[in-house]
Formats: structure tokens, sequence, C-alpha cells
């Protein structure tokens, strides 16, 4: 990175992080003609860049085209280096964003020092992101663990491999180890893997990999770990059940990153998870100063953590601030097939005049045709405002969409929730035939009429 010179440290936006949300705010704040300062004491580009979407991603695509793991690993290592060049320090300051590099320490009025030097701005927003939570398990201190950080720096395939965690980073990466034929075991302490999505994605995605030969474990809650003689790492449950790897990856969760940033000096108060505290316009609780990203536990997803970055550097000098919806920001968890979704799931949207309407990809005849016929969409519609849902359907309130195609498909259902449109509208808009997105057109039309035996029916 380059060091800023002594006359530029003032700004109008001044930017902790150089990850998603603070090149989002950045972005932001330069195209309104503000004049930026970001510190960022990493790489600029952040998790994502280096050690989340893109690695994990390209890893996943090079196993499902059956590379070998030396040259998965060899892929791995060119895409960061491809995508991380058009982010580094020399192209934003060209760009009029100029980085200093360092460790940001808050002070009072939201000013920053780094090294020694102090750096203000007129506002200041937040992004420092999160890192991998290891959790306090007796004996986990004595071995060596991997997590996202370290995993992608692998040179050599392990013979094994035990994940601890069985949300969307455990299972994704369980999936591709078990494509290069390493032996992999998954342990999720609730009852189901993915526990966020609906349940049915949740079975579906678990069968689809005990099927590609991962050994899933839910119910596992590992109770310590211990140093195998000869290398190797066992792990036991509270009923005695062991499972022996070679290598743990720990991916149970993410914890804020705020160490020494000295935030009660600038009045900046973080909640009960140790996250910082924000309104919905992701204002904090001291004047001037806002928070985006990961940071704030609100939704820990990069382009969610890019749209929180802009609309904070736009709400820092807004005289009328925008709030910021999490239930709007679809999310895909990578695996094969994929797992989509927007806004509420059944059970949490269940209620008065709440239908939901489930389409089988069996009965889409592009999944057909391509030989993916696992899963479905799921679309659940509410009533409008004031005229409820006697007209064109309702609204949709929540979307989920397991198959081959669902990260791009769920965006269609994502546009109808940010715009408040009719249900009807995604039935009668017309759809190019045979793609995965008519799986869509074909789910909502069951809002008006039955299909194949298959109707809209009240929320569970």
């Amino acid at each position: 990175m380059t060091a800023m010179t002594t006359t530029n440290r003032h700004a109008d936006l001044l930017i902790l992080g150089g990850g998603s949300a603070g090149l989002g705010a950045a972005m932001a704040a330069r195209h309104a003609g503000r004049s930026v300062l970001m510190v960022s004491a990493g790489p600029i580009g952040g998790d994502c860049t280096f050690t989340g979407c893109v690695p994990s991603k390209t890893l996943l695509a090079a196993s499902a085209q059956g590379a070998s793991f030396a040259d998965a690993m060899d892929r791995v290592r060119s895409t960061i280096d491809e995508i991380a060049a058009t982010e580094t320090a020399e192209v934003l300051a060209a760009e009029g964003i100029p980085v200093v590099d360092g460790w940001g320490r808050m002070r009072p009025g939201g000013a920053v020092e780094v090294a020694g030097t102090r750096f203000e701005g007129e506002r200041t927003i937040i992004a420092t992101g999160t890192a991998p939570r290891i959790p306090p398990l007796p004996g986990l201190e004595s071995v060596d663990v991997l997590t996202n950080e370290d995993l992608f720096d692998l040179r050599e395939a392990p013979s094994s491999l035990a994940i601890l965690g069985g949300g969307p980073v455990g299972l994704e990466m369980a999936q591709a180890f078990a494509r290069f034929g390493i032996p992999v075991t998954v342990l999720e302490a609730e009852d189901r893997v993915l526990p966020r999505e609906e349940p049915e994605a949740s079975d579906l995605i678990a069968g689809v990999l005990r099927r590609d030969g991962v050994d899933v474990r839910t119910g596992s809650r590992v109770e310590r770990v211990e140093k195998v003689d000869g290398g190797g790492i066992r792990l036991i449950d509270g009923d005695g059940t062991v499972v022996e790897a070679e290598q743990l990856l720990v991916a149970v969760g993410r914890r804020p990153v705020t160490d020494g940033m000295e935030l009660a000096a600038a009045g900046v108060r973080l909640d009960e998870r140790g996250y910082i505290a924000t309104s919905d316009d992701l204002s904090t609780s001291a004047e001037g100063i806002y928070a985006a990203g990961d940071i704030t536990g609100r939704v820990q997803l990069t382009h969610a953590a890019f749209e929180m970055g802009r609309l904070a550097a736009d709400n820092a000098f807004a005289r009328r601030a925008k709030r910021f919806d999490a239930g709007l920001v679809p999310q895909c968890v990578f695996t094969s097939p994929e797992v989509a979704r927007v806004g509420a799931v059944e059970r949490d949207a269940a209620g008065k005049n709440v239908r939901v309407a489930e389409w089988p990809m069996t009965a889409v005849d592009r999944a057909v045709t391509d030989g993916r016929t696992d899963g479905f969409v799921k679309l659940i519609s509410g009533p409008q405002p004031l005229i409820g849902n006697r007209v064109g359907g309702g609204r949709v309130v929540g979307a989920t969409i397991v198959a081959d195609r669902a990260g791009e498909m769920i965006h269609e259902p994502a546009l109808a929730m940010s715009t408040g449109m009719f249900t009807g509208r995604l039935a009668l808009t017309s759809h190019a035939y045979p793609t995965w997105s008519m799986a869509v057109q074909q789910c909502a039309a069951l809002f008006f009429t039955e299909m194949q035996g298959r109707a809209a029916r009240p929320a569970r």
C-alpha cells in the first residue's frame, strides 16, 4: 500500500477498512464528489478477495471440473491475484481514494490515529469486518486447525478432513474436498445443516452431500479435541463418538474485529455480541460516525457489506437518511445444487393471509434436460398494504430456491420484493423456454391456478 503525505490528513469521509463495505463507501462518496481517505490494515478487497468468496468459489468450480487438488489450488492463487490487481491502493489512488496502510485507533470526534499520525474526516465510517470464530473447546488450542484464512494456503491434499460447522462455508468446502477424493466428515451441533434455511432445503443438501460421499453428522456436539499420536486430530462428542482426521477446518461463524481500535474513546457503543451497534440508517452512538458491513453483525455477506457501505456514505451527508433492509438482501450457498434465499422462510412468515407455493425441479423441463432435478422453488406471498392479497396474488415476502442455478434465479423474487410488485407479475412475465428461471414463473402461477395437482396453500 501507499502511505499518505502529511498534507492530506483530512477528508470529507474517513473510512476504516478496505474490504467490500469500505470500497462501497469510498465509491459512493467519490461519485457524490466528496473527498475520501481510507485506512486499511490489510490488503484492499479484504476477506472476500483473499480468503472468502473468490478462493472458495474458484475451488468449487475447479473441483467440479475434475482438476487435481494441486492444479485447483494453483488456480485459486492465480484467480486471487487477477481480481486483487483491480483493487490495489495504487488503483484506488488513481480514482481519488488515497489509502493509509496501518491499524487505526479511534479518537474523539471521529478522528483516527495511525502509527502516531492523526487523520480526520467530516464523517467517519467503520468497516473493519470480522474474523473466524474459534470456539472454546477443550484441547482445540493444542492442535493446528484450519480456518478460511489459511485453508487456501494448502499445497498438498490432506488424507482426510473433518469440518466443524454445517453452515455455508462448511458445506461448500465439504463438497469441494470430497470431489478430490478426500474423506470428509461434517459435524453440525444443530439437528440439521443450514439451520437458518427452510428445513426441506437442509434435508435435500444433506442428502446430496451424503450421496457425494460426505459423512454428514447433525446433532453432533463436540466436547473436546485431542492430538493423535503420529499426526492427526481426534474430535469427541457428548455421547463418546470419535472422529479422526488429518486436518480440521473450523467453520462455526465469525467474530467482530474491534481489537485495539479504542472505540470507546470516540463514544462508539458495542452490542451484547461485541459488534458495533447501529441504527437502521447505519449510524452509531457517536455523532458523525457510521458502521457498515460485517462489523455491524447484520448480514455477513460481501454484497450486503458493499450495499451497507454505499448507504452509510450517502446517509452520512444526507438530510433524510435511508434505512438498510436486510430482508431484501439475497443470499446463496454455492453447493451443487445451490441454495438461495431472499426474505423470510415459512416458519417466520406464517400468519393471516400468508400463502406458500412450491414447485419441484422435477417439473422444470430445463432441469430434466440437464439431468439436474434436485431442488425446488418456494415462494411466500403476503398481503399488499390496504388491498391485501385479493388483487395480483399479494406480494412476495420470501423465496427459497434450491437448484443448479439458484443463485441466478433468486434475483427475480428479490426484485419483486424490493419493488413491492404484485406476485402475479412473476406468473405473467414471459420466460424463455427452456430456462431454469421458468421455475419461478411456474411456481408463481400456483397462486392463481392448480397445475399438475399442485396449488398454493396457507403458510404453516
